[in-house]
């Protein structure tokens, strides 16, 4: 953990040190914050009623200071409680009989309110000089000033739950077959930890340009988009007459992910929810897990709404984590237990000689291709800018650096400990390995169930994000109204069809070798070394490494039919 996350910000920090002439230099005369206003005074004319009537409004909860309304003896004499209650009830009443009555005129117009004046927001300049081209932005780029009170949006905690959650799901539990594909020795650990290691490091500077390419636009004078999107990103970069592209493969791709899961979501609740309710079918309990579960969770808007949720999913995958370790370090699954009498010989622990040296076998091509989307999450990149608190460069490097770490750490964590228990007959959803009558096991798979329960928000946010782009409605312009209905229609539509489909395994390998690898390494190379020059080289060496990626997923894909 502590060597991939230092490794990922050394990494970060190259694109920013050479940023730090070019993007984000401190400013040599800062400009003096905005002055808050008194704190009596800061809810004054809050409502018509006290405006009309010339009265300040009360302390943070907005409570009247007219002392009569509180009684002048006191509410501590028990005699004068009911009467004060009863004043304080009709003039409660009152109030607002008066306060329609004012709306109304003023809506009229037989009346005009006094509006509390707006004071004009202070831009702080982060540099000496402002951009004079688009591409000049990396020469000199003003810090954009955070939209709304300084208190919004996710903090950096908040953010690294979410992207974790986002990045150790349900696919981490196939990666044992992978280094059983080339490995059936425990020594071939150590090959697999440094590809796990290496391609989260490839796939978090990926995520980490995307974020970069969208601060860019967001700093632009020019460009006036204070939030930018995944298509407003490539269309500032590279054209707006190809930006359909990008947006059409993070649609694609999420699309597919989340119908992915609602399938797997029915098959592994159907399975748990069998025993305790009688005539359960796969149908019925889709239908009603995307009710109760899946829309409450999908009709939040802002990923700062997810933090909690992500931390259960987060507790999920850890817990499982660790009963696979208690179950390997406690022999529980070594020759002569009495669990492998309830699992099939195929599934049984089973090792070789082939070691280390085996990584350089074809079979490692397996490993590397699931990989390369095993980090996927980079279609919200731009949202995790836009929504990070004070979202600036090394802030949001910071999440980045910290978020695929502690990935890079579970997903190298869980994958080692499947393969070690298990060897070559590591399965490719690892926890079929283990016994039924397993008990801790089988909480674990409860504990999968809930991670994927709560990773399905994070993947539709990005779903829902790339149709209104492909709609062009740019986030500036979403209402309520727009993410309302995305939501129920895109669920209803994922439902219907998880209830007919039962296998898209070749989709989801074929989509995910190219869409994954277009998303994770393609374009963010393409992008960020159209805006920064000085990273030309390292962004054509990501490109290169996920199109020869893409190339030998679609074939083993294929070679699977």
């Amino acid at each position: 953990m502590i060597v991939a996350t230092s490794c990922l910000l050394w990494l970060l920090s190259v694109g920013e040190v050479s940023g730090r002439r070019s993007f984000v230099q401190p400013a040599t005369a800062p400009v003096t914050s905005r002055q808050q206003p008194n704190g009596r005074l800061r809810n004054d004319f809050k409502d018509p009623l006290a405006a009309a009537l010339g009265l300040r409004g009360g302390g943070p909860q907005g409570e009247s200071t007219n002392s009569g309304a509180r009684g002048s003896n006191g509410d501590g004499e028990a005699g004068g409680m009911f009467e004060n209650v009863m004043k304080k009830t009709m003039l409660a009443l009152g109030a607002f009989a008066v306060q329609q009555t004012l709306t109304k005129m003023a809506d009229s117009g037989q009346l005009s309110l006094p509006q509390k004046q707006q004071q004009p927001k202070q831009r702080t300049l982060m540099v000496q000089d402002a951009p004079s081209s688009k591409r000049g932005l990396l020469e000199a780029a003003p810090k954009k000033e955070p939209e709304g009170d300084a208190s919004t949006g996710a903090t950096i905690p908040e953010h690294v739950f979410n992207m974790v959650k986002g990045i150790v799901g349900v696919g981490v539990l196939s990666l044992p077959a992978g280094i059983a594909a080339f490995g059936n020795a425990p020594s071939a650990i150590l090959p697999a930890v440094a590809i796990i290691t290496l391609i989260g490091i490839m796939s978090a500077i990926g995520f980490s340009w995307t974020g970069q390419v969208c601060a860019i636009v967001a700093q632009d004078k020019k460009a006036k988009i204070s939030s930018p999107s995944y298509r407003q990103a490539w269309s500032y970069s590279i054209s707006e007459k190809s930006s359909w592209i990008p947006s059409l493969s993070t649609t694609s791709m999420t699309f597919i992910a989340c119908l992915c899961f609602s399938m797997v979501l029915a098959d592994s609740l159907t399975d748990l929810v069998k025993p305790l309710v009688a005539g359960a079918g796969r149908t019925s309990v889709l239908w009603g897990t995307t009710a109760l579960v899946l829309l409450p969770l999908c009709w939040m808007k802002d990923l700062k709404s997810l933090a909690p949720f992500s931390l259960l999913g987060v507790a999920g995958m850890m817990y499982t984590g660790l009963a696979m370790a208690a179950r390997y370090f406690g022999g529980n699954y070594d020759a002569g237990s009495p669990f492998l009498e309830k699992i099939p010989e195929s599934l049984q622990p089973s090792f070789g000689s082939d070691g280390w040296k085996a990584v350089f076998k074809p079979g490692s091509i397996l490993l590397v291709s699931m990989l390369s989307t095993a980090y996927m999450c980079h279609y919200n990149a731009p949202k995790f800018y836009n929504e990070l608190k004070d979202n600036t460069i090394p802030r949001f490097n910071t999440v980045v650096a910290a978020g695929f770490g502690v990935s890079i750490l579970m997903t190298a964590f869980i994958a080692c400990l499947g393969f070690a228990t298990f060897g070559a007959n590591s399965n490719g959803f690892v926890l079929n390995n283990y016994a039924p009558t397993d008990f801790w096991m089988s909480l674990s798979r409860v504990a999968v169930a809930v991670a994927l329960t709560f990773s399905y928000p994070l993947c539709f946010q990005g779903l829902r994000e790339g149709i209104l782009d492909v709609l062009q409605i740019p986030p500036a312009e979403r209402k309520d109204s727009h993410l309302n209905s995305a939501t129920v229609l895109l669920l209803l539509c994922l439902t219907l069809l998880a209830t007919v489909l039962k296998d898209v395994s070749l989709v989801l390998a074929f989509t995910g070798a190219t869409l994954g690898n277009l998303l994770c390494y393609i374009y963010p190379a393409l992008m960020y070394g159209r805006v920064n020059p000085r990273v030309k080289i390292p962004a054509l060496m990501l490109g290169t490494i996920g199109v020869v990626l893409g190339v030998i997923g679609v074939k083993l894909a294929l070679e699977a039919v």
